[in-house]
Parts: structure tokens; C-alpha cells; sequence
């Protein structure tokens, strides 16, 4: 079996009729993530989090990369503090895609990209903030549905929840 390879496992109890089979994916293996981990989850929430908070930031005028992380963790009162690792290679992404533009600029003798948002970047903010808005929606269906009883969508979070 490769490295990256998902297997199962039979589990044979101590009667022969019954048994179990367990499905276990090797951790940091994109094609098999384990779907039972929290990490799991919590990475691609983050990730997505960030972007719409990214784009959020850049809806309200031109950032440089500092900023807009400084913009998004108070946006989101310290919930999302995104890191450099997680800034530029979404600006980039978003560069890339022509949701940005990014112009060079000297200040204070430090050279800086300044990030715009164009207008299919406003278009893409537009269509995220919707898309969440139906998902937060469908989240607390899910989650009544789990005992029965609504799920808050107000809890507290921790600072490192978009970086």
C-alpha cells in the first residue's frame, strides 16, 4: 500500500456474524483527509474565513498586506488574526485571478504593494457574503438536528481562528 493510499479495515468481533469496519486516512494526505478530524475542519473553515474576511477588508479601499490583516482581525474583533502565511498567498491567489491589482509604492523607504479591489473582486465578496450568510443558516439546521435543540452561532472564539 503507497504512503498516500486510504485503507479499510475489517475488525472481526468474536462472533462471526457481526463486524465492524473502520475507515482510517493517513494524516497531511490531501486525497485521503481524515474526515473525523477536528483539524480537518477547522483548516478549511479557516482558510475560507480568511478569504472573506481579505476581500472584506479590500471592499472598504486599498490596502497594503499589513493593513488588511490589522483591518481583518478588528473586522472581526480579534476572532481572526491572520498571519503573513495566510495574507499574502491569498492576495496572491486573488492577484492571480484578477479579483486585485497590486501597485508597487515607496513609503517611508519601504517598498510596499497596495492592493485594489476590482470589480470582479467585488463581484466574488458579493457571492462569499451570500454563500455564508445560506450557510450559517443550514449550520444551525444541522446543528438542532444533532439533539434537537438550536445551536448559537454567537459563541466566543479564539484569537487564532483565521490564521
Amino acid at each position: 500500500m503507497s504512503r498516500g493510499d486510504v485503507y479499510v479495515m475489517r475488525m472481526i468481533t468474536s462472533t462471526p456474524t457481526t463486524d465492524q469496519t473502520a475507515v482510517t486516512a493517513r494524516p497531511n494526505d490531501r486525497a485521503g483527509q481524515d474526515l473525523t478530524s477536528r483539524a480537518y475542519w477547522t483548516g478549511t473553515i479557516k482558510m475560507s474565513l480568511s478569504k472573506l474576511f481579505i476581500l472584506a477588508a479590500l471592499a472598504e479601499g486599498p490596502k497594503h498586506g499589513y493593513e488588511v490583516a490589522r483591518r481583518v482581525e478588528a473586522m472581526t474583533r480579534g476572532c481572526c488574526s491572520p498571519s503573513e502565511g495566510t495574507i499574502y498567498p491569498s492576495l496572491r491567489e486573488f492577484e492571480a485571478g484578477g479579483y486585485v491589482t497590486a501597485e508597487e509604492t515607496t513609503a517611508g523607504g519601504r517598498r510596499r504593494k497596495v492592493y485594489t479591489m476590482t470589480e470582479r473582486g467585488r463581484l466574488a465578496h458579493r457571492v462569499a457574503v451570500e454563500a455564508w450568510f445560506e450557510i450559517a443558516g443550514a449550520l444551525t439546521d444541522a446543528g438542532r438536528a444533532l439533539d434537537g435543540s438550536p445551536v448559537s452561532l454567537a459563541r466566543g472564539c479564539a484569537p487564532s481562528a483565521c490564521s
